[in-house]
Parts: C-alpha cells; sequence; structure tokens
C-alpha cells in the first residue's frame, strides 16, 4: 500500500473524479477529496481518490464514512500488501505483535494479488469496519473498528509514512490537507 514516497501531484482521472455507483449508493452526497500518486524511487506505484460525505473532518477522519481507491501500476501480492499495511498501521498506534499478526492474516486473506491498471477500492464505516472491492465485484467485510481505522489512517492520519500524498488526497476538504 502506501510504500515510500508520494507525490503531492494530482492525478486527473478521465470520468472526472465521478465515483464508482456504488461508492455514490454507499455515500449519499459523496465528492471527490482529493487524488495523488504514490512513487518509490521514481517509479509509479499507485493512483489514489478519495470520496467523503459532507461534513467531512479530516482531523476527525475516523469518525466520517469514506471511500479510497487504489488503481496500481505494478503487480504485488496481496501478502506483500497485507504485510506492508500493518507495518504502516502500526506507526498510527501501539498494536500488540499477537494483534498485528491476526490483522496480517486477516489482510492476506481478503486482499488479492494486484496487475497494472487493477483497481481497489475500501469503503470505511465509522465504529464498523471496512468493505473491499476488486473493480465493482465486492471482495470482503472486515467487521473490525480499529483494523478499519488504522487501515484508513495508512494514508488518512496525520502520522501517516507518506504527508504529501496525504495532503493531495485531502486538498479539496476544509484546511486543504493541512495536518
Amino acid at each position: 500500500m502506501a510504500l515510500a514516497v508520494a507525490s503531492a501531484n494530482p492525478t486527473t482521472g478521465q470520468d472526472g473524479g465521478a465515483a464508482p455507483a456504488w461508492v455514490r449508493q454507499s455515500l449519499m452526497g459523496a465528492t471527490l477529496a482529493g487524488e495523488g500518486q504514490m512513487r518509490f524511487l521514481g517509479l509509479r506505484i499507485y493512483d489514489a481518490r478519495l470520496w467523503v460525505t459532507p461534513g467531512f473532518d479530516a482531523s476527525r477522519f475516523g469518525a466520517h464514512p469514506l471511500a479510497l481507491e487504489l488503481t496500481y501500476h505494478r503487480g504485488f501480492t496481496g501478502a506483500a500488501i497485507a504485510r506492508r499495511s500493518v507495518e504502516e498501521m502500526q506507526r498510527q498506534a501501539s498494536v500488540p505483535s499477537e494483534q498485528a499478526e491476526r490483522w496480517q492474516q486477516r489482510l492476506a486473506a481478503v486482499i488479492p494479488d494486484v496487475q497494472p491498471g487493477e483497481r481497489l477500492t475500501g469503503l470505511y464505516q465509522p465504529g464498523q469496519g471496512m468493505r473491499l472491492w476488486r473493480g465493482s465485484q465486492e471482495l470482503a467485510a472486515i467487521d473490525d473498528a480499529e483494523l478499519a481505522r488504522l487501515f484508513f489512517g495508512i494514508w488518512l492520519s496525520p502520522q501517516t509514512s507518506e504527508p504529501g500524498l496525504r495532503s493531495a488526497l485531502l486538498a479539496r476538504t476544509p484546511g486543504g490537507g493541512a495536518p
């Protein structure tokens, strides 16, 4: 997921930032908050887009439903994405090693291997958990509120390892993605 250096350069989607139909159905009034690119050593890893509902407050991202879409430009195994995700989640909070291992196993079980051009989208529901899609196909629901909050914090927490990407994702929200 978040692999190293982010580019704050916004991406421009061909669809003008329109959310997928299932996002519009799940998040009434959702608007594109921002978009950016994840780069590592100059290589484009993925493009990211964030949709939020009216009243979204970046400083309290965990209190708001949202959807985050990643369109990959490199191939990765689901296990590698899960491992890196848990490492990034541990930057935000102290997670006991047993819990981190359970989360990594759970994520590895639902995150598929990805190839260039594939799109994964996560829907965050505060206090409930998250749902994951590949393209327009729902893959899984994870009913673990803390795992879900920390997972989306990979991109949205002030403790993210990629503050430039965070700022780009939050660019159209009040505060403009400022820490």
